[in-house]
């Protein structure tokens, strides 16, 4: 590894993005089905619309308790063995909550999630192992490409719920579950290709490049920048946050105006067909536009495309407060709501990792998915709160202070040239 030419690490980097993409396809596939049903299963179990978060809080509380383990672990050990082992912690989630679903036990519901969450850190790891051999200026196109391959998955998902209901009355599985088994399969999949085609490891052979200045150079790392770091990760998580709690609310927003239009009589169909759709968007949005926003952050810059991230959420969010009691406003929001997200992580991932050394990177990134994941799971387990207090309008205001707060403190996240 230590004899890779400029030549060399370049293929490596394309062979590793080419795989880490169809990983991500798969993955969300897995994934998507999980944030469209989790908080119907959590309603539904549980009895009470308002515990409905819990379920995205689940998967976030997951990820968060996983990613800085898994950081470690893949520092030592490599990102293959890492993903991997995130894909079998969500291959049994996926089948604790089939179970729980069947025995309809609450508790064990959201034991099956957080092990899906945990599994989700390794997802969200994927997007920082396209840039462990990344060269700066294409650091946050490669990125990108990857983060966007999820949306086929991540659109197929979701759109899968009828049929999956189908499928699974077929053959006896719990209601809201069929489509759980487009996920066994996925997940099952992406175990597989991690396992066998991530090889020579990205990280392991950054971490051996990083022994020579050189080298180490070559890969951007040569510098340290705490502060910025800080802000990135504070940006992401942040940003994170606002998208989690909204979109963990909209399902059953969604539900609540199907009753309404419907005379309070519509059938599971046509309530999982309009979630269904409404988060295969709001999928679109958070993945479709990745690589635009990867290239617009190396041309432009990263602080700049963070900040036209904040600027896509406030739209998102006024839309939300202004157009919310209707579907067409809510598909707007969401289709806005993620592409703010889609600006504000590639950017701030790609700032993340360009602001800290080789040695540094997987810890950090580490720190960044676990509060990631903790902030959002705060914002969607209080979200349920707020909607039934406030609405669906109030939750956009309460969003709001977070995006005002990203925007406000976004100086301290410029790099500014070294003497």
């Amino acid at each position: 590894m230590s004899e890779l030419v400029v030549g060399d690490l370049a293929a490596l980097q394309r062979r590793t993005v080419r795989v880490l993409s169809l990983g991500q396809v798969l993955g969300g596939i897995a994934f998507g089905s999980t944030v469209s049903l989790g908080a119907l299963l959590a309603a539904d179990l549980s009895g009470d619309d308002a515990l409905s978060g819990l379920a995205t809080a689940s998967v976030t509380l997951g990820a968060a308790a996983f990613a800085i383990p898994l950081a470690r672990f893949a520092a030592r050990r490599g990102r293959r063995l890492s993903l991997t082992a995130g894909n079998l912690l969500a291959l049994i989630g996926v089948s604790i909550v089939i179970l729980a679903a069947a025995t309809r036990l609450f508790p064990l519901l959201l034991v099956g999630i957080i092990m899906i969450g945990m599994g989700n850190a390794g997802n969200l790891q994927s997007r920082f192992a396209a840039t462990d051999l990344a060269s700066p200026q294409h650091r946050g196109r490669d990125l990108s490409v990857v983060v966007w391959s999820t949306t086929i998955g991540g659109v197929a998902g979701p759109l899968l719920l009828t049929p999956g209901e189908i499928l699974g009355q077929a053959i006896g599985m719990p209601p809201l579950t069929g489509s759980y088994l487009f996920s066994l399969v996925a997940q099952s999949a992406a175990l597989v290709l991690y396992l066998v085609a991530l090889r020579p490891d990205p990280l392991l052979t950054a971490l051996s490049m990083a022994g020579s200045p050189s080298r180490a150079a070559v890969l951007g790392a040569s510098v340290d920048r705490p502060v910025v770091a800080r802000y990135a990760i504070f940006a992401v998580s942040g940003s994170h946050a606002v998208m989690a709690s909204v979109m963990a609310m909209t399902p059953i927003h969604l539900k609540h105006m199907a009753h309404s239009m419907d005379g309070g009589m519509p059938s599971s169909a046509d309530v999982t067909l309009l979630v269904g759709v409404t988060i295969a968007l709001h999928v679109a949005g958070m993945y479709g536009l990745s690589p635009v926003f990867g290239i617009l952050s190396d041309r432009w810059g990263r602080i700049r495309v963070v900040l036209l991230g904040q600027g896509l959420l406030v739209g998102s969010l006024v839309t939300a407060i202004v157009a919310g009691q209707t579907p067409s406003g809510v598909m707007v929001a969401l289709i806005l709501l993620g592409l703010g997200w889609s600006a504000a992580t590639v950017a701030g991932a790609a700032l993340l990792t360009e602001s800290s050394t080789v040695a540094m990177r997987p810890r950090r990134q580490g720190i960044s998915d676990s509060l990631m994941s903790l902030t959002a799971a705060a914002g969607a387990a209080g979200a349920g709160w707020v909607l039934t207090t406030f609405d669906y309008a109030g939750l956009g205001v309460v969003a709001l202070v977070f995006v005002i707060a990203i925007i406000a403190l976004s100086p301290l996240g410029r790099i500014r040239p070294t003497a």
